[in-house]
């Protein structure tokens, strides 16, 4: 039985507006094994990872027998309520939050995505960007496969099926051992939930219990709300079956290079979760301690544009001694569904998020402590508006080094023409840019000793350019030149 589909979706801003000049992640998953109450559990931890992914939700879960499933375009929220959840009955749920960086985004694309093969039911939620799978489509469909959709994650479940005859298990290993990428992801079968990482173990993915059960996720802070105990991660190559027989671990693959992606600790993940055998926290309080040591202009107070930049900017003012300011007050209210400004409201995409306090900051010199930079438009707007109310000195200390190489990973910064760091020749011009009296970003060497792990643990392809695993001359529709 599969349950309704929500189709509707609110109306959102188009490509030009505010929230297309963040990198976004590609999305967060969710499993659940043995709980009496799964979907249930599925959605909260969904909602714990909304940060993951806003365009679309989904869970499947299953009662040993019957397979049930509910997907909508909109946040968890927005998506799932309490009619929705009882029609999703069982012990055992997968759950999806989305945002596209592979396929549309339309609900055909929403995950998790669901098919019967046989005698049994397959669910899959994928968090990561396959290189070769536009090369496996075309093998697949030239072998007769149907695809339903434009996700690259559909083509795992188009590879297991030629493989199923051998068991389960072999079809899985069969199956990823032709992926080229990064993925982490679960699944479900009438009775089993599956979850996987691949050998770089690029994207994060941990395994907790909650009363007994095993629960997988994301981020730690899904286990945080849900009341699950972090127990450890799902190690990179390694494929983990579970069943009411307990929890089977296999790793089939050569062992690799580690490829963790250092932006989920700049950026992605949320700052209460443990990523990678580290604190977010922490490890971005860490990145302002190294800003601090490396550039300290002369100026009265330090501000961050929050929310993503406030953890490195309480750093940087611990290291250095200087004050620290909630200059720019966020709106939290603001949802997805308001109307874009008219020419003569053109400074409202900005201020309806951020709006500095004028009072506290007219006259003064300031630096502004923020993540990253990737196109430069937000930054340039907010600096604009901050220069209206009258600030002497703006300085700006950005968190990581400047990102000049496109992500073929899952973030959707990818292609070099999108980011300001190549289309501008120095830190220099780049800050003439923004409207900056000067820039400084954290050197690579100070970004990876902030983490306390060894450089070779990291994927730094987007600073550095040296791709772990190589991606093909078009990642995606989005791509508008090779990646070298």
């Amino acid at each position: 039985m599969i349950e309704g589909e929500k189709e509707d979706m609110p109306f959102t801003l188009n490509n030009n507006g505010p929230e297309k000049l963040y990198p976004r992640e590609e999305c967060g998953v969710f499993a659940i094994h043995g709980s009496d109450d799964a979907s249930r559990v599925a959605f909260y931890g969904l909602f714990a990872l909304q940060h993951r992914g806003q365009e679309s939700a989904g869970i499947v879960s299953s009662d040993g027998h019957e397979v049930s499933q509910y997907k909508g375009m909109g946040l968890a929220c927005e998506v799932f309520g309490e009619e929705h959840l009882q029609r999703l009955p069982g012990r055992l749920a997968i759950g999806h939050v989305r945002y596209s960086t592979t396929g549309a985004s339309t609900l055909l694309n929403a995950q998790p995505f669901l098919v019967r093969f046989g005698n049994e039911y397959y669910a899959l939620a994928h968090n990561g960007n396959i290189l070769n799978a536009q090369s496996l489509r075309e093998k697949l469909e030239a072998r007769g496969s149907i695809f339903q959709s434009t996700m690259d994650s559909e083509v795992i479940i188009h590879l297991m099926a030629h493989h199923l005859k051998h068991g389960l298990e072999q079809a899985i290993t069969a199956s990823l051992a032709r992926l080229k990428g990064a993925y982490s992801l679960v699944m479900m079968t009438r009775d089993r939930i599956i979850a996987a990482r691949d050998p770089g173990g690029f994207r994060p993915l941990s395994l907790g219990t909650l009363n007994g059960r095993w629960v997988i996720a994301s981020e730690t802070c899904a286990f945080d709300l849900v009341g699950a105990q972090y127990v450890r991660d799902v190690e990179p190559g390694e494929i983990v079956i579970i069943d009411d027989a307990g929890l089977k671990s296999i790793k089939p693959f050569p062992e690799a290079r580690r490829s963790h992606c250092i932006f989920e600790l700049v950026y992605f993940a949320r700052p209460d979760s443990l990523v990678f055998g580290r604190n977010v926290y922490l490890c971005r309080k860490r990145f302002g301690y190294e800003l601090a040591r490396e550039y300290k202009p002369h100026v009265d107070m330090i501000i961050p544009f929050p929310d993503s930049g406030v953890y490195a900017a309480i750093g940087y003012a611990e290291e250095s001694g200087l004050p620290f300011e909630m200059g720019m007050i966020r709106n939290h209210y603001v949802g997805r569904t308001f109307i874009n400004p008219s020419q003569q409201m053109r400074d409202l995409g900005v201020r309806v998020k951020l709006n500095p306090v004028k009072n506290l900051l007219e006259g003064k010199s300031i630096l502004i402590v923020d993540d990253s930079i990737i196109r430069g438009t937000t930054s340039r707007n907010r600096v604009k508006n901050l220069r209206d109310i009258g600030i002497r000195e703006i300085h700006m200390a950005v968190s990581c080094p400047p990102t000049v190489y496109p992500c073929p990973y899952g973030i959707d910064f990818s292609t070099k023409g999108e980011l300001i760091a190549t289309k501008k020749a120095s830190q220099k011009a780049i800050a003439k840019y923004i409207g900056l009296d000067s820039l400084h970003y954290l050197s690579l060497d100070g970004m990876i000793k902030a983490t306390g792990l060894d450089r070779s643990c990291f994927c730094l392809a987007c600073y550095d350019g040296k791709y772990p695993v190589t991606p093909p001359r078009t990642i995606n529709k989005h791509c508008l030149e090779s990646c070298r």
